[in-house]
């Protein structure tokens, strides 16, 4: 976290104009105070990296501001500045919270000195917050991937043989089987732990685009750039850059990604100064990378600097004894993210879920199990609820659903025993009937334009018969 802006408040105007001009020649932003009120409006107005206050002020003084900033939860480093170096100034004020203290009359040295030692511990604490974050965010990394299948087993493996490493890993797969998982994954268990983990996804940004985004472009480098920007690499120094879907990048920035991974280099848009970088690359395709250098759609070259240590994904299809792990994984996920009660999967749910064919993988399980959650009242979830996915040895078959509606009553009918065997028994057939009638009339008056002769005539009931469902039933009877 750099520091730029600064806030100076002391009544002496000698000693606010020596600070002011000495801080904005080192390129900070500075503003000043004539006294405690003036300081605390600016506090609440604005924010700052660092204030300089004097201990004696009119209105508040330095420590009773320092007491005010805690008050409004700031994080904001405080020095303060005293004429008395006592020890009593210098206690009282660490007490109250204060970075550190000066006596006046003070040396520019000073000043310099306890700048450099703010910059270090902003430096330091923001390496915490992003350390504390990379943690949590490798917990959630490590809890997303599941699967106790060869094929997982192998990934997990590869992951921690080359964590410990600075190689540069390509990850190959079919979309949807969780690749910037496991490039997070490789990210959280390195050395690079704490650093930035920075993920650019190659298809979906426009070439003219994608090269400024990778490399930044400097002010007035072409029509829209107002001013300097860093790229990706330089947001990665000392991380990790995840280039996803690296298949689609064109030819003539593959060769300059080439020239990154040789030099460790990297020149903005516009720009002619080189900026050293050091950066770790995990590399990631759907795509058979190999067709694509035959084809002359890849560089060669910087194919083997990617494929250093390759880690193959393996669809969904190919590892359905993962599939009841996941799909009860996402199953509590959702039910929280939610906040619905909690929900099962029947035995026939798993069974139709093992048998899919998940051509969009583990993401469409992810949303398969999602949409369940949200168009189910029951806390079990049966095949019913997944009717929509065809077992992967069903052929498809044209106007006709994966189960009759007779099955799927009897799939239904199933689920809901667990709710009513508290009834009595004279109970459930009514219930149940009720539960059929109530939608399947409702169907026929609105298919007949809610013409109830008509509606009747296709029920094969009399019309007062129907005229007395309605009523009972209390279906809502709209205009045709």
């Amino acid at each position: 976290m750099p520091l730029n802006r600064i806030l100076v408040a002391d009544d002496e105007e000698s000693i606010r104009w020596v600070l002011s001009k000495a801080l904005k020649q080192k390129g900070f932003s500075v503003d000043l105070a004539h006294d405690g009120r003036h300081a605390l409006e600016l506090i609440k107005d604005n924010c700052y990296d660092l204030a300089i206050l004097d201990i004696k002020m009119p209105g508040i003084t330095g420590l009773d501001l320092l007491d005010k900033i805690r008050e409004l939860n700031c994080d904001l480093l405080v020095v303060i500045m005293t004429a008395e170096a006592s020890m009593k100034n210098a206690v009282e004020a660490m007490k109250r919270g204060a970075y550190d203290y000066i006596t006046k009359p003070f040396d520019l040295d000073v000043i310099d000195a306890i700048i450099e030692k703010v910059s270090r511990a902003r430096d330091i604490a923001g390496q915490v917050v992003t350390l504390k974050q990379e943690l949590k965010d490798r917990y959630q990394v490590e809890k997303n991937i599941i699967g106790n299948s060869a094929a997982m087993q192998e990934v997990y493996k590869t992951i921690g043989k080359v964590a410990v490493s600075d190689v540069t890993v390509l990850i190959q797969g079919e979309s949807g089987t969780g690749k910037e998982l496991v490039a997070r994954a490789v990210h959280f268990n390195s050395g690079r732990l704490g650093k930035p983990f920075v993920a650019i996804n190659c298809a979906a940004i426009p070439r003219d685009l994608l090269e400024s985004e990778l490399f930044g472009s400097e002010k007035g480098a072409f029509t829209g750039a107002g001013e300097r920007k860093q790229g990706k690499f330089e947001q990665a120094d000392h991380g990790t850059l995840f280039l996803d879907e690296i298949g689609d990048m064109p030819l003539d920035l593959q060769a300059k990604i080439l020239r990154v991974l040789q030099e460790h280099e990297v020149t903005r848009i516009g720009g002619n100064v080189t900026i050293q970088v050091d950066v770790r690359i995990v590399a990631a395709t759907n795509q058979a990378l190999v067709e694509k250098v035959q084809q002359k759609e890849f560089r060669e070259d910087l194919y083997y600097r990617l494929n250093v240590v390759p880690i193959t994904l393996a669809p969904l299809r190919e590892r359905r004894d993962d599939i009841p792990a996941l799909a009860n994984y996402f199953l509590s996920r959702s039910c929280t993210e939610m906040s619905v009660p909690p929900k099962r999967l029947s035995d026939d749910a798993l069974a139709l879920l093992k048998s899919y064919s998940w051509p969009g993988n583990v993401r469409e399980l992810e949303n398969a199990i999602k949409r369940g959650v949200i168009l189910s009242n029951d806390p079990l979830l049966t095949a019913v609820d997944f009717a929509g996915l065809r077992p992967a040895n069903e052929p498809p078959t044209s106007g006709t659903k994966a189960c009759s509606l007779e099955e799927l009553v009897d799939l239904k009918l199933r689920s809901c025993m667990n709710g009513i065997e508290g009834l009595d028994k004279g109970d459930i057939f009514a219930m149940v009937l009720e539960q059929v009638e109530r939608p399947l009339i409702r169907l026929v008056l609105e298919k007949c334009r809610w013409n109830q002769v008509k509606a009747a005539d296709v029920l094969g009931i009399n019309r007062n018969t129907l005229r007395k469902k309605i009523s009972e039933l209390q279906i809502e009877m709209k205009r045709g």
